[in-house]
């Protein structure tokens, strides 16, 4: 699964995406990101304060509680805001 990450979660993990065989139990965003922040102190940092991340498969918006089942591309940023 190809995972995307922008913005200051690009910079604490050090890579602007990763190409990942992700194991069975990971079915969710949220098992996707409890997951993420088990591979290296880059990936805990920045997951550390979930509340400040969004999330989007497959180009589109999803919670926590998301299915990734047969996602092609989960993407990770902070919000975006306008002005």
């Amino acid at each position: 699964m190809r995972i995307l990450y922008f913005a200051w979660l690009r910079e604490k993990i050090g890579t602007a995406e990763e190409t990942l065989d992700l194991p069975p139990q990971v079915q969710t965003v949220g098992a996707l990101v409890a997951w993420l922040k088990t591979r290296d102190a880059g990936h805990a940092a920045a997951f550390a304060d979930q509340k400040l991340i969004r999330c989007a498969v497959d180009l589109e918006f999803a919670t926590a509680e998301a299915s990734i089942l047969g996602a092609g591309e989960i993407a990770f940023f902070p919000p975006v805001t306008g002005g």
